[in-house]
């Protein structure tokens, strides 16, 4: 496996795989990293003829935390080596099997709870010890924050990131490109490209 990107939420990302019998050999990245604690290969750029060539062999996971550059990266590479990213699963997560989980680019971190009936769309990261309950929708590319909770039938839009510890009342609808400061709480629908902090949130 070949992460893409190559700090510290690569370094979760790292531990993730690790977990799950799944050996990662080396990283692209703009730049060689002086700080390497895991000794992977630098392979270059990931739109490297060299690092391409790696990927087609041995699958990529895009571990960058950033919801638009993730997206905009893992796009290019299904696209370059015709392989889509593996997900990285926690063998500590609890995901109820009636969860509808996209198959590329998912990142489900330790103690993650994801409960009956949710769905959970491509290059989402569920963060350490994050809770989604029944009936949530994670759309594409969003980043929910650790420790942060969607009560039942929440729905985040695409590419929104909800900070560690918030909490969304039931029922609520969120954005696309949202942030939501960490430890609020929503207790409100929030429209496309707003950013909402506090308790309650505005």
């Amino acid at each position: 496996m070949i992460l893409i990107g190559y700090s510290g939420h690569a370094f979760v990302v790292h531990g993730i795989l690790k977990n799950s019998g799944i050996q990662v050999t080396g990283y692209c990245d703009v730049i060689e990293k002086l700080y390497n604690p895991f000794g992977l290969q630098y392979l270059g750029r990931e739109s490297d003829s060299f690092a391409i060539e790696k990927i087609k062999k041995t699958g990529f996971f895009v571990s960058l935390g950033d919801n638009n550059l993730r997206k905009k990266i893992q796009t290019y590479l299904i696209e370059a080596t015709e392989r889509f990213p593996a997900n990285a699963i926690h063998p500590t997560a609890v995901i109820d099997n009636t969860v509808n989980l996209d198959k590329s680019g998912v990142m489900v971190a330790a103690n993650v709870s994801i409960n009956a009936l949710a769905s959970i769309g491509t290059g989402v990261i569920n963060n350490t010890g994050c809770i989604i309950d029944h009936e949530c929708i994670v759309g594409n590319f969003a980043h929910i924050g650790p420790g942060a909770v969607l009560c039942g039938n929440v729905t985040i839009g695409e590419q929104t990131f909800v900070g560690a510890g918030a909490v969304i009342r039931q029922g609520i609808i969120v954005g696309k490109n949202v942030i939501i400061g960490a430890g609020a709480v929503v207790v409100k629908n929030v429209p496309d490209n707003k950013t909402v902090i506090g308790c309650p949130a505005k």
